[in-house]
């Protein structure tokens, strides 16, 4: 990641599923830049080792939560905290998620519910929680991270499609709504990412991990600081004018 100009320092920060992975990652870069960060994920000792690994980094406030974002109390647990931490909330980032890819007739109801539960309400939850506070600011940032594969129906990924393309109405909506109250609302949609997920692909599947990168002109998936970066340009106010798009990060695999 480059090196920004902290123009987003004391700002204050959740971003959800940030115990690993891309989430992790955007964590990482907003502490860079000087923002108060809440690492959040589903187990203690994950997060609570990501969030102390962040602060030893670079110094910045971070604290963190741990549960299931799907479900309303935890996100009210959240944000209470973040609040009580310091006394506002200016970028939520929904990145929380994790779909189980299957062949659409290979899901069951548990995996159905399981995709959508990961990956809408997480982000459907904390934007309802959150916006009221903003809307107290008079400013805000929402970013989601959403999917590429929304665009260009990758295999396998039709019910995950069904969650992230929910994300990506949400950010419409939740867009105009919210706009004259200098709140933004985007979504970045990768690609495969370069992670874990990817390569628990690649030893199960070679050949349908190829297929996931073949349709990318780049020829490799996005890198976690690639998607982070995206994060920071869209919470700064060189984005301000920037509300309910979705901003794909994805080496060509779709264009327009």
């Amino acid at each position: 990641m480059t090196k920004n100009n902290r123009s987003l320092e004391g700002k204050v920060a959740i971003v959800t599923g940030s115990s690993r992975g891309i989430g992790k990652a955007i964590a990482l870069m907003l502490s860079r830049e000087g923002v108060h960060v809440m690492v959040t994920g589903t187990e203690e000792d994950s997060t609570k080792n990501a969030a102390h690994e962040v602060r030893q980094e670079f110094g910045s406030q971070v604290d963190y939560y741990a549960g299931d974002l799907s479900k309303e109390e935890n996100v009210e647990k959240m944000v209470e905290k973040t609040i009580e931490n310091w006394d506002r909330i200016d970028i939520l980032v929904n990145n929380a998620g994790g779909g189980v890819i299957l062949p659409f007739l290979e899901h069951t109801a548990e995996t159905l519910n399981t995709t959508i539960d990961r990956n809408l309400w997480t982000a459907i939850w904390p934007s309802h929680k959150v916006l009221p506070y903003m809307l107290k600011q008079n400013y805000g940032r929402i970013i989601n991270i959403g999917a590429d594969s929304v665009r260009n129906g990758l295999w396998d990924h039709a019910a995950y499609n069904a969650a992230k393309g929910g994300v990506h109405a949400l950010t419409t909506g939740l867009a105009r709504e919210f706009a004259k109250y200098d709140i933004t609302v985007n979504t970045i949609a990768p690609p495969a990412v370069e992670s874990e997920p990817l390569e628990n692909v690649r030893k199960k599947d070679p050949k349908l991990a190829e297929k996931y990168i073949g349709i990318i002109p780049k020829g490799r998936g996005a890198y976690e600081e690639e998607i982070a970066d995206a994060v920071w340009f869209l919470a700064t106010d060189k984005a301000k004018f920037i509300t309910g798009q979705v901003i794909s990060v994805n080496g060509g695999s779709t264009m327009l």
